[in-house]
């Protein structure tokens, strides 16, 4: 494992690209960086994920004005992790909105979120000094609610926990693209830390039935074509359970979390070393993986200095 904490050494600036994956709908990506979503309505604009800060915000603005001069109204935020939902002061004031679940995540959780990630991702949160504090938004719902921008209607919804308790998923019926967040990864390791990973594969299947024909996801290249879609669910799915069932061998068989961690790389490592942010997400994987194995429903909360204990104790 890098000795260097989780990302601190990942300086190197990532090529951004923004590509139309149906009429009106825009998938921002950065190579394995988080990617943010754009839905152009008859009216106005919705956006999906803030971006860590107001500065990595405006080159998703930037992008929207490169095709409509439509106001953005709404910004739909999948959960509550800081390189979600700090950038959202960057887009005026539009509707915020959220799962119940995932707001109570920023009342419990979300300062310590933030100074756990701003330690783990520093590249991620330059021009931090910009953020004016939690993100809270404006409109909650739980299980399913729709917006209307004009006459297009975007369904937000509830499939289940998988990435944290509170994940939801946009979709826009009229071309069936769905925007996960960070339910679905490509070529990118999923982060486990805050996740349910025994539920993750339901929620997944819950995703396929509806049979987009498009997804934006958490992280990597947009997902056209059924062909894509249907790889990119089955190698989320196998990055999860690989990951689980490795862990929750040696956990309820009384090993420790460094044991743990040496039979998470004997699987995974030969199928996923080579994905985006495989490393930075390993340890805190193989931890949530551990405390769920022995039962512990609710993930424990981050702080920068859990972190730092954790990554001490799996050196050498």
């Amino acid at each position: 494992m890098d000795k260097t904490f989780a990302s601190a050494g990942d300086m190197t600036e990532k090529t951004t690209s923004f590509t139309e994956i149906g009429a009106g709908l825009y998938a921002f990506t950065a190579q394995g960086d988080p990617n943010s979503g754009v839905i152009v309505g008859d009216e106005s604009v919705m956006i999906v994920e803030a971006q860590a800060t107001p500065r990595l915000a405006r080159k998703v603005i930037d992008c929207v004005r490169s095709v409509t001069d439509k106001p953005i109204s709404h910004l739909v935020l999948t959960h509550y992790h800081a390189v979600r939902v700090l950038g959202a002061s960057a887009y005026g004031a539009p509707q915020i909105l959220m799962s119940d679940a995932a707001r109570a995540m920023v009342v419990e959780r979300g300062q310590e979120d933030w100074d756990s990630e701003f330690a783990r991702f520093p590249r991620l949160f330059q021009g931090h000094e910009e953020i004016p504090g939690l993100t809270w938004p404006t409109t909650t719902f739980s299980g399913r609610m729709s917006v209307y921008l004009g006459r297009r209607r975007v369904d937000l919804m509830q499939l289940g926990r998988a990435h944290t308790a509170g994940d939801i998923v946009i979709h826009v019926p009229d071309q069936n693209v769905m925007f996960t967040g960070d339910i679905v990864e490509y070529h990118s390791a999923c982060y486990c830390g805050d996740g349910h990973l025994q539920d993750w594969p339901g929620t997944l299947n819950n995703i396929r039935e509806m049979q987009p024909d498009a997804i934006a996801p958490g992280r990597g290249d947009a997902l056209v074509g059924a062909q894509m879609v249907s790889r990119a669910l089955e190698n989320t799915a196998d990055f999860v359970t690989s990951t689980y069932r490795s862990v929750a061998r040696i956990a309820q068989g009384g090993g420790s979390l460094k044991e743990a961690m040496a039979a998470c790389r004997a699987v995974c490592d030969p199928k996923f070393a080579d994905y985006a942010i495989y490393e930075h997400c390993l340890p805190f994987n193989v931890a949530r993986a551990y405390d769920e194995a022995l039962g512990i429903d609710t993930p424990r909360i981050w702080t920068a200095e859990r972190d730092a204990q954790m990554w001490e104790s799996l050196q050498g």
